[in-house]
């Protein structure tokens, strides 16, 4: 079994003896149980000194978990000589009842439908090198009154008057990058800042990536106020121009927009790359263009991916407000971003994140925080154990642990100590009950 409370030394300062004492018989509890992991169910694998009692009393503890996490990645998981990025996404885990604080109605991505439950933002700092998400930050999101009203069915509009052609009388030019936040862009805003006041500048971060729901000017105003360059994606059907160039050198145009960019005629001198994979032939464009909507040049990178047998195609459209980033590192800084949907998974399948049932707002800050941290927790066991059991995942890990948590205590009942061989040989036996990979010879018990 890991020593778990040599792991959590380095929260000391941040967190007092007591409350690591209960962390750590909570983490022991969760990596060997079976069932839903709630209060009651860690409670009855954490074993002396994890009655339910104090397992109540730490959900209900204030815990400065962005702390938490930072020194742990700092001292654990921090490469440094590794490129991180920092990627944020939202979370949606569902839930009944009507008293658990945050409950409201969300738009979940994977039913495709606003649901009854609560939403997290997290962000993850992403290593290029490890191809791994750190979550690093989680915030629950509450909905303003003005988020809530967007959601409620609106009355009909009426539709306007056709406007006549031309500029209307008395318009003047706006500034794009004096844009109004979202309340969810504020949200993002303000935990950016707080993340980078705790890390001081230990991380050189560049790059902010985000799905294609912030692909538009007032994400990119709020990363480049953070000193970010946003990686997001465009809509497919964007309207994009060619900066207008003027061939008469006598004649001074201030014209700003060119022609308009036509995603089935792609010019071959943006052309930067094609390749063939079953059947499916992807070419790939890089152009410095104009939108209308943004205040500056974007750097945008087109996949085109057509089918050799049917001719059908398509296109994505990836963007960076860094002009000078390269077509390759947008394409895969832009795939790394899925690794924290990696991390959600983990933390709704084996730590909690969709089980637990605490009501206040305090439990549910610890509930949600507590899976994502198990997430780093376990990236970390699973290093060491992979070094005796390559291949090894989450569910080897945990059968493991669940093992071990047998042999201990079916040792406490025997009369005698058995001989070392026999010993071993029950200790293999029952750790590789439940495991999907092969039991290695070198595991032995400690």
């Amino acid at each position: 079994m890991p020593d778990i409370l040599s792991l959590l030394q380095c929260l000391l300062p941040e967190i007092n003896a007591t409350t690591m004492r209960q962390l750590n018989h909570i983490i022991i509890a969760i990596l060997a149980m079976s069932g839903r992991v709630t209060m009651l169910g860690i409670s009855r694998w954490a074993g002396i000194g994890g009655s339910y009692r104090t397992v109540m009393r730490f959900f209900h503890t204030v815990i400065p978990w962005a702390t938490v996490f930072w020194v742990f990645f700092r001292r654990h998981l921090f490469c440094p000589n590794d490129v991180y990025l920092l990627a944020g996404d939202e979370v949606v885990i569902t839930k009944a009842g009507k008293e658990t604080h945050g409950l409201d109605k969300f738009f979940s991505s994977l039913l495709s439908k606003p649901i009854s439950g609560l939403s997290f933002f997290t962000l993850s700092l992403v290593s290029v090198e490890q191809r791994h998400s750190f979550p690093i930050q989680i915030e629950q999101v509450i909905k303003s009154d003005v988020e809530k009203s967007l959601v409620s069915p609106s009355p009909k509009i009426k539709p306007k008057e056709k406007r006549g052609r031309g500029r209307p009388k008395g318009s003047k030019n706006k500034n794009k990058t004096e844009v109004i936040f979202t309340s969810e862009l504020l949200r993002i805003k303000k935990m950016i800042n707080e993340l980078f006041k705790l890390i001081a500048n230990f991380i050189p971060l560049t790059y902010l990536v985000l799905d294609g729901h912030f692909g538009n000017n007032n994400a990119l105003q709020m990363a480049r106020q953070v000193n970010l360059h946003i990686i997001s994606k465009l809509r497919h059907d964007s309207a994009l121009y060619i900066p207008y160039q003027n061939s008469d050198p006598n004649h001074r145009s201030r014209r700003k927009y060119g022609d308009r960019f036509d995603w089935c005629n792609i010019p071959q001198v943006y052309s930067r790359q094609s390749s063939i994979d079953d059947d499916i032939l992807t070419c790939t464009y890089q152009a410095t263009l104009l939108h209308k909507e943004f205040s500056q040049p974007l750097n945008v990178v087109i996949l085109v991916k057509t089918s050799l047998k049917t001719n059908a195609h398509s296109h994505v459209i990836l963007f960076s407000s860094d002009l000078n980033l390269s077509y390759e590192k947008i394409i895969d800084y832009y795939k790394l971003r899925f690794q924290i949907e990696f991390n959600f998974r983990d933390a709704k399948q084996f730590w909690g994140l969709e089980d637990f049932m605490n009501l206040g707002q305090t439990a549910v800050t610890n509930a949600a925080n507590l899976s994502f941290f198990m997430v780093n927790l376990s990236h970390y066991l699973l290093a060491q154990f992979r070094q005796d059991n390559p291949g090894s995942g989450i569910v080897d890990l945990k059968a493991y642990c669940r093992g071990f948590r047998y042999v201990r205590e079916m040792l406490k009942m025997l009369p005698d100590q058995p001989e070392p061989i026999l010993l071993a040989q029950i200790f293999a036996k029952l750790t590789s009950l439940g495991r999907i990979h092969n039991v290695s010879t070198a595991v032995e018990p400690s």
